[in-house]
């Protein structure tokens, strides 16, 4: 059986380093067994961030894109929380938050992004938790999309 850790090397998935807070938070907190983790944005291993409205700015592919890479930033953040990836059991809710136009309809679609990349790395039943994806006005620093998640994991 693979390991969430061997499945990013078999992927070769490149995290970017873990987010720092950019305000008055952590980025996340462990409870019990739970891991929360704050919003996260579309960064990439350059630093730099996926901006603009999915709908106006980006196409639904580069929405979806950018939701992945906010996955690849959340992964950053639990290993960085946490030492390994492995130590998750599973995902369990998921609030993805897509910055568009009022009348984008495809919110689910752009958030399947991230749910996709969850699933590869964690597996088909411990990477697919409970999600709502919805659209925003706008999102802090016009990024592309935001995503915050609870994971269980072993302490």
């Amino acid at each position: 059986m693979t390991t969430p850790e061997e499945r990013v090397q078999q992927l070769h998935l490149e995290l970017p380093n873990a987010p720092k807070p950019v305000a008055v938070y952590k980025t996340a907190v462990l409870v019990g067994n739970l891991l929360y983790v704050s919003g996260h944005g579309p960064l990439k291993k350059d630093g730099t961030l996926i901006t603009g409205k999915v709908g106006a700015d980006l196409t639904l592919e580069q929405g979806k894109a950018a939701a992945r890479q906010t996955g690849l930033a959340i992964l950053a953040t639990i290993k960085a929380t946490l030492g390994s990836l492995d130590k998750v059991v599973r995902l369990v809710k998921t609030l993805g938050m897509v910055n568009s136009p009022p009348d984008f309809p495809d919110h689910p679609k752009v958030i399947n992004g991230y749910s996709e990349l969850m699933a590869e790395v964690f597996g088909p039943d411990a990477g697919v938790g409970a999600r709502s994806a919805v659209g925003m006005g706008s999102l802090p620093g016009n990024i592309a999309v935001e995503i915050e998640a609870i994971f269980e994991v072993k302490v």
